[in-house]
């Protein structure tokens, strides 16, 4: 199920350009149940671009170590398991076992230097839906 709220992830500052850093958010299964939702943003000077942290080959995540994620050159994405190099704007493999399909993309935007997820609903939303709203005084 989709949001219209956008959440902020961290600061554009937080990520030097030419980097990528890993998060893990809360997302509601099928069942309603939280599932831990990890994703990887890149930043590349003005632009940032987001994907899920799994690579399309096996499944598993990219990072080979805790925020490593991007080839010795630091141009592309790269699974740290296979060595499957993906494009930083498409998220498109263009080398390894998963050639031809890409990592899924994440929505984010760009608030006041803040890096923000829009479109998608997290766990917080059914919390706060469940608070219902604030009693009047």
């Amino acid at each position: 199920m989709a949001s219209d709220r956008t959440y902020v992830i961290c600061s554009m500052n937080d990520i030097p350009s030419q980097r990528a850093r890993g998060f893990t958010l809360m997302r509601l299964d099928e069942e309603g149940r939280e599932r831990p939702w990890p994703i990887v943003v890149v930043r590349w000077g003005r632009k940032v671009f987001g994907y899920v942290n799994r690579c399309p080959h096996h499944g598993g995540r990219l990072d080979w170590e805790r925020d490593q994620f991007l080839d010795p050159n630091g141009e592309r994405l790269m699974c740290g398991k296979h060595g499957a190099l993906f494009e930083l704007g498409t998220g498109e493999c263009a080398d390894g076992p998963c050639r031809g399909e890409a990592l899924e993309p994440v929505p984010l935007v760009l608030i006041d230097g803040e890096i923000c997820i829009a479109g998608i609903r997290l766990a917080e939303d059914e919390e706060e839906d469940e608070e219902g709203p604030p009693d009047d005084p």
